[in-house]
C-alpha cells in the first residue's frame, strides 16, 4: 500500500507494489541521488543486493537549477523571481510572501500615485528589513518627468533594486539610477550600490542593457554634478544591467517572441558582451514569459536560465492586488483567450499589449479608438453617428466631459499636455482615447462590475498552461492559489522533471506515470528534507 494525497492534500490510500512505492519516494526527494533497475517487467530503486544499476539519478536542489551566484547576490533562497504586474497588482503583500519565503518580487509601481508607491516602499522596508524586495521603473517616453520623479524617490529610499521594463532605449533617469555611489572598495572592486534588473525581448536593447552605460548621458551627471569625473570613468567598467530577463510572450507589453528562440540568442549576446567588456560582475541571463508549468520552468533552466521570472499566474493568486473577479475570471481563462491591443502609455506610437479578450470588448473596442486615432485629425471630423457610439459605449460620458477630467488630472501631473492639446487636436483626441484605455485597467482592479465589459486584463498564453496543469487538483480553486504555494509547485516540479529527464536519457522514461502534479506546501518541504 501507498499513502498518497487527495484533491485536498490529505492522505490517501492506493494499492501498489512495495517497489512501486519505493521509486515514486525515491524520485520525489530530490536532494537524494538512487539507482534504478529492471526488474521482473517494472523499473525499481535498485536494492543493496548487488544488482547493477541500469540508470542513475542525480541530486538537485533548488537553489542549483538556475545560478547559485545570484541568490547569493540578491540574498535569495531560490532562483525564482516573480516579475512587476502594473498598477500595484503585484502588491506589497506579494512581495513581502516571496521575500519571506526566499524568493523575490517586484512592486507594482507603474501607474501608481507617486505617494502609494512611497507608502508601499515605507510598508516593505519596515516589514522586510534586509530580506530581498525591489521595485519596477517602467519607461515613460509621454511623461518623463514621473520617470524621474520616480527615481528620485527610489534614491531617497535607498531601494537598491528595481525592475526596468518597456525600455527601447537607455533613458537618463535609467543611468543617473545606475551609477549613483558607484565607488572603489578596499580590495579594488567596483562597488554598485544600485542594481538594475532589465526585462527586455529585443536583442538591440540587451545588447544596450548588457554594455556599460551610454557615454554621453554619463557626461551629462558630470555635467550636472549628479557624478564626479572618477565616478564616470568607474562606470564604463560595469554593465547597465547585471541581471537581464529575456522576456518571451507574455501579459501586458511583449514582443511575442518564442521563448525557446529568444533564450538561445540572448545566451549568445550575454557570452558575447561578456568577453567584449570582461566585466568583473558576471552578466547572468533569466527567463520570463510562457513559466506557468514544471515543465516550462524545467526547459528554461535546461536551456541555460539563470533565474525563472514569472508574471501572469502571480495575478491569479489571492494575493495580487486586483479584484477577485478578475481573478476569477483568470482562473477560467485557456491559451487561446489572449489577443493584443494598443497600450495606453504608447499609444500613439503604436505600441500594444497583450490582454485577456474572454469576457470583455476591451481589445475591440481599444483598436476602435486607434483607428479613429489614425483616420482624423480631430474629433470633429469623426463621424457624428461613430462619435455618439464612442461616447455612449465607450466613455459613458460625452467627449468634452472626458476631457475636463483630462485637464484635471494634467493639471497636477504634467500641464504642458494641456497646452500642447490646445495647439493639435489629434493630441487631445489621443489624451481622451487614452484615458479610456488606462480607465479599462483600473475598472478590473476595482472589480467594477458595471465596467465588466471594459475591462482591461493583462494576461499572457501562460495563464491557460497553468490551469490546464491545475485541472482537477487543490490549485484549480482560487482560493489556493497562494504565490508561494505556486511558486514551489513550478520550481519542485522543475527539479522533479530534471530527474525524470535524465532518466530518460538512460532510456527509462516514467515521464507520463510520474509528472508533477500540484502539492501542498507541507508536502513539498517533506521532500525537500
Amino acid at each position: 500500500m501507498v499513502v498518497s494525497f487527495d484533491l485536498m492534500g490529505k492522505e490517501s490510500v492506493k494499492a501498489t507494489t512495495k517497489n512501486d512505492i519505493a521509486l515514486r519516494e525515491g524520485l520525489s526527494f530530490i536532494q537524494k541521488p538512487l539507482s534504478v533497475v529492471f526488474d521482473d517487467g517494472a523499473w525499481v530503486m535498485a536494492g543493496n543486493g548487488g544488482d547493477p544499476a541500469a540508470a542513475y539519478v542525480p541530486r538537485v536542489t533548488l537553489q542549483n537549477l538556475g545560478d547559485p551566484g545570484f541568490c547569493s547576490d540578491h540574498g535569495m533562497r531560490y532562483p525564482y523571481v516573480a516579475g512587476s504586474m502594473a498598477q500595484g497588482i503585484s502588491s506589497a503583500q506579494m512581495v513581502e510572501a516571496l521575500a519571506n519565503a526566499g524568493m523575490l518580487g517586484f512592486l507594482g509601481a507603474a501607474g501608481l500615485p507617486l505617494k502609494t508607491v512611497e507608502e508601499n516602499i515605507d510598508r516593505l522596508s519596515r516589514n522586510l528589513g534586509d530580506k530581498p524586495f525591489g521595485a519596477n521603473l517602467i519607461h515613460s517616453p509621454n511623461a518623463p518627468k514621473l520617470e524621474a520623479a520616480l527615481v528620485d524617490l527610489y534614491l531617497r529610499k535607498n531601494i537598491r533594486l528595481i525592475e526596468a521594463s518597456a525600455y527601447l532605449d537607455l533613458a537618463l533617469p535609467l543611468v543617473r539610477y545606475r551609477v549613483r555611489g558607484i565607488r572603489t572598495g578596499a580590495s579594488g572592486k567596483i562597488i554598485t550600490p544600485n542594481r538594475i534588473m532589465a526585462k527586455v525581448s529585443r536583442i538591440e536593447v540587451a545588447t544596450k542593457f548588457f554594455s556599460p552605460p551610454p557615454e554621453g548621458l554619463v557626461q551629462e551627471l558630470v555635467k550636472t554634478g549628479e557624478i564626479t569625473q572618477e565616478q564616470a570613468e568607474l562606470a564604463r567598467k560595469i554593465p547597465m544591467a547585471q541581471d537581464l530577463t529575456a522576456e518571451a510572450d507574455s501579459g501586458g507589453h511583449t514582443d511575442n517572441r518564442p521563448a525557446i528562440a529568444l533564450l538561445p540568442t540572448m545566451l549568445a549576446l550575454r557570452d558575447r558582451l561578456q568577453a567584449k567588456y570582461d566585466f568583473s560582475q558576471k552578466l547572468r541571463l533569466g527567463m520570463g514569459g510562457g513559466i506557468s508549468t514544471p515543465a516550462s520552468a524545467a526547459a528554461a533552466f535546461s536551456m541555460g536560465a539563470d533565474y525563472i521570472v514569472t508574471g501572469s499566474v502571480n495575478q491569479a493568486c489571492v494575493e495580487s492586488g486586483t479584484s477577485e473577479a478578475v481573478r476569477e475570471i483568470l482562473s477560467q481563462t485557456e491559451q487561446a483567450d489572449v489577443i493584443m491591443a494598443p497600450a495606453a502609455d504608447m499609444f500613439e506610437m503604436g505600441g500594444r499589449v497583450q490582454v485577456l479578450k474572454r469576457g470583455t470588448l476591451f481589445a475591440m473596442r481599444a483598436q476602435k479608438l486607434y483607428h479613429t486615432y489614425q483616420a482624423y485629425a480631430r474629433w470633429e471630423d469623426v463621424p457624428a453617428a461613430e462619435r455618439a457610439a464612442i461616447e455612449k459605449n465607450f466613455f459613458q460620458a460625452s467627449f468634452d466631459e472626458v476631457w475636463q477630467g483630462c485637464c484635471e488630472f494634467f493639471e497636477e501631473r504634467d500641464t504642458a499636455q494641456i497646452g500642447l492639446a490646445g495647439e493639435k487636436p489629434r493630441h487631445k483626441m489621443a489624451l481622451v482615447f487614452r484615458w479610456y484605455l488606462s480607465q479599462a485597467s483600473r475598472w478590473a482592479i476595482a472589480g467594477d462590475t458595471s465596467r465588466r465589459i471594459d475591462y482591461q486584463i493583462w494576461c499572457g498564453p501562460s495563464m491557460g498552461a497553468f490551469n490546464e496543469w491545475t485541472k482537477g487538483t487543490f490549485l484549480e480553486k482560487v482560493p489556493e492559489r497562494k504565490v508561494v504555494t505556486v511558486a514551489l509547485n513550478l520550481l519542485y516540479g522543475a527539479a522533479l522533471m530534471v530527474r525524470l529527464g535524465v532518466l530518460r536519457a538512460q532510456g527509462v522514461d516514467l515521464m507520463s506515470e510520474l509528472s508533477p502534479r500540484p502539492m501542498e506546501e507541507s508536502l513539498i518541504m517533506r521532500y525537500l528534507a
